[in-house]
């Protein structure tokens, strides 16, 4: 019998986040350099033998989930529940503009307060729901989920049972990165965190 196994990946690079703007529920595609990202890490994961790819069904998740599904002999499960925090009126902004239009908002989430940014939703609303669409297709082995950086720091927080306040000392996922959760027992631990390919599995 496999160890339960969660491989937690943020997608790849789109043009929005090589700008520097917040993207939110924008449903932006990857760019080039995110297309490698996506196939880089689905050589390096389906090596793993996953028994389900969970996705996010924004684009830019879909987009990294579809080349490791296909690599895994899979089909993504695409799940709304996935998608990155709601960030409301901060879509489609850079720091500075942010920083301009919502001073008090942009302090408190600096300061690592979970702020509902623009009248959207907080982290810990983005975790529970990410958590729910997780436990669902929990079974022995590998579970693949493909999402987003806030949703994805949001949901290891969850399942590692970290008070909420403490999830913003988990560093950010980068493009096309992965953690993996194992299920020990007394609960869930964090095994690997913002791991990337090894340098010979960029190359297209």
């Amino acid at each position: 019998m496999d160890t339960p196994r969660i491989v937690v990946v943020r997608h790849g690079q789109t043009a929005w986040n090589a700008a520097g703007r917040f993207q939110g529920r924008s449903d932006e595609p990857l760019d080039d350099v995110g297309a490698v990202q996506a196939q880089a890490a689905a050589r390096k994961l389906s090596r793993l033998g996953p028994h389900a790819v969970l996705t996010s069904d924004s684009t830019r998740a879909r987009q990294t989930a579809d080349p490791l599904a296909v690599a895994a002999g899979l089909t993504p499960v695409p799940d709304p529940r996935l998608r990155e925090v709601d960030i409301g009126a901060w879509e489609g902004l850079t720091r500075a503009e942010v920083q301009a239009r919502f001073p008090e908002e942009y302090a408190g989430w600096r300061q690592g307060r979970d702020v509902r940014r623009g009248g959207g939703e907080t982290l810990r609303e983005a975790g529970e729901r990410a958590e729910s669409a997780v436990r669902e297709r929990l079974q022995d082995g590998t579970l693949v989920v493909v999402t987003h950086a806030g949703t994805g720091t949001a949901l290891l927080g969850r399942m590692l049972r970290l008070a909420p306040e403490t999830w913003r000392s988990l560093a950010g996922l980068s493009h096309g990165r992965w953690s993996v959760l194992e299920e020990a027992s007394y609960g869930w631990r964090l095994e690997q965190h913002n791991v990337r390919p090894p340098r010979g599995f960029l190359a297209p």
